[in-house]
């Protein structure tokens, strides 16, 4: 029999995703492809899967957590042989890429005091070179916990924090913001007590080792904060003077709003300020009361006024999922930032419908989606300024020269919009077979992040549901969207009389910033004719 350590995978570069349901037991035997537990991030809901066939033996993390990439689950007893897959009492041959490296004095364990040794706090396993510094959390003279963050990094693709690796006072700090660092590099000199007693530079030389946490503490379940934690002091308006305790998913959060991170309420423990703190932050300062009558007809938001709907009868309050809420901030920023115009268009798809159906007669399922989606393409290749996003200072385009189209799905949770890849290199069948198959992933939440990001256009279809026209709000940073109503037959006029034809109402939303009214009109008009001639979409 052989311990292994499961970790959570590749998620799609998601980091501090929560834990919301541990789905298996001490002592159950899974399957290879069970589900062991379910994390939810900001955009999806997803399962980690057992990676082979064994019993539980220890669970590592607890619902609440927040992991990402790469932290330690549990522990899997697995049929064979062979040593153990890690020990956790062992420091591992590996340096873990969360714990810095620490340079100290080389000494016999029994040597080991009360006397403070000073050591060298070293930038840990980063996965890139030369990564910016733009925060540093601490100055000479703090006293640090485990953990607590020392400064903060940005490269490429991430946010990331690096903690201290155990307590103790900064007595010289060794790096400057904006400084690029790789993984080696120094940053601080950190004084620690019960340290083992420094040897001197001629009689022994120095060694690197690499902290290793306790075995009865996984990496990704912080031991439960004291109760005291927990009390208002916890709550309480950071002082601009103070350490800032943040993730770095939360600092880019901040970053994009432009909140000084020292105004906001931490509610979590020590303090600590997650997302939902940074959105209420943002959500009070909108609604906030306007100072003086003056203020109104500026451009202020008026507030919504609070009510208690219980005089009028009997109510009760359901909370959102964290999908809706998340979805609602953002169709919010969304409407407050972009300027809406929507297009209306019909699209005569009585040859495409005859089309479709004389498929399905042959074995070959198709809805109308498949064949939007390509004429959506059709369309971004003629008129390209949709296929494009403005640039953070909104003074350029930034022109697209690939075609992922998103489409939204209706689920108990929310909206999801999984993303079409490259759907301009994809038959009608391929995309009729890939959009069931993301439809389906989405409704069994078992979409990744990876599935939705990317899209360089949205559809939005209600065909199925009912309606003659609505005004989809725009998947910022997407210049538009296409919302799609139910088709119905209209008398048309072909220049001698009238005949029934089929009508497909179509809905363009765009961000006025990034594109003008006439190629809007010119988009519009081109989805229609391509929906209109079926030999436009099968070339």
């Amino acid at each position: 029999m052989t311990d292994e350590i499961i970790k959570v995978p590749d998620i799609g570069g998601s980091d501090d995703v929560e834990i919301i349901e541990i789905s298996v037991s001490v002592g159950s035997d899974v399957a290879e492809e069970e589900s062991l537990l379910v994390l939810e991030s900001d955009k999806a809901t997803m399962e980690i899967p057992c990676p082979k066939a064994g019993q539980i033996k220890e669970i590592l993390v607890k619902v609440g957590d927040k992991v990402s990439e790469g932290d330690e689950i549990l522990v899997l007893t697995t049929a064979g042989g062979g040593a153990q897959a890690e020990v956790p009492s062992q420091p591992v041959a590996e340096e873990p890429a969360n714990e810095p490296t620490v340079e100290e004095a080389s000494a016999p364990a029994a040597e080991a005091s009360t006397e403070t040794a000073v050591e060298t706090i070293k930038v840990p396993d980063i996965g890139s070179d030369d990564v910016p510094v733009i925060e540093i959390c601490v100055n000479v003279g703090d006293e640090v916990a485990e953990e607590d963050s020392l400064v903060v990094l940005e490269s490429d693709k991430a946010t990331m924090e690096v903690p201290a690796p155990k307590a103790g006072v900064v007595k010289k700090i060794l790096l400057k913001v904006d400084d690029k660092v790789s993984m080696g590099d120094a940053i601080l000199e950190l004084e620690t007590k019960g340290s083992a007693k420094p040897a001197t530079p001629s009689s022994q030389p120095q060694q690197k080792t690499t902290a290793t946490p306790a075995a009865s503490t996984p990496t990704t379940a912080k031991p439960p904060a004291p109760a005291q934690a927990a009390s208002t002091d916890s709550a309480q308006l950071q002082e601009p003077s103070k350490r800032i305790h943040a993730g770095p998913a939360v600092r880019k959060l901040a970053r994009e709003f432009g909140v000084d991170l020292a105004l906001v309420r931490g509610s979590g423990p020590r303090g600590r300020i997650l997302k939902e703190d940074v959105q209420q932050y943002v959500s009070e300062q909108l609604n906030k009361p306007k100072a003086a009558p003056a203020a109104e007809g500026m451009g202020a938001i008026p507030a919504v006024p609070a009510i208690d709907f219980s005089q009028f009868g009997p109510v009760r309050e359901e909370p959102l999922t964290r999908l809706r809420k998340v979805g609602a901030f953002n169709l919010h920023r969304s409407w407050l930032n972009v300027p809406h115009v929507t297009q209306f268009e019909e699209a005569d798809i009585t040859e495409l419908e005859t089309f479709r159906k004389a498929q399905k007669e042959k074995g070959v399922k198709m809805t109308p989606l498949p064949f939007i989606i390509k004429a959506c393409v059709h369309a971004l290749k003629a008129i390209p300024q949709f296929n494009a996003s403005l640039n953070p200072t909104g003074d350029a385009l930034i022109m697209k020269d690939y075609f992922h189209i998103g489409f939204a799905v209706d689920t108990p949770d929310g909206l999801l919009v999984p993303v079409i890849r490259d759907a301009d290199k994809k038959s009608l069948t391929q995309l009729a077979q890939e959009t069931v198959e993301l439809a389906a992933k989405a409704k069994d939440k078992k979409l990744s992040p990876a599935e939705m990001q990317g899209a360089c256009f949205t559809i939005s279809s209600l065909g199925s549901i009912g309606g003659t026209a609505f005004t989809p709000i725009v998947n910022t940073p997407e210049v538009g969207i296409l919302g799609v109503s139910k088709a119905s037959m209209k008398p048309v006029w072909n220049g001698k009389e009238f005949m029934p034809r089929l009508m497909l109402p179509l809905c363009l939303s765009y961000d006025h910033r990034a594109i003008n009214g006439a190629d809007a009109a010119r988009f519009a008009a081109v989805l229609a004719a391509a929906l209109g001639d079926i030999r436009e979409l099968l070339l």
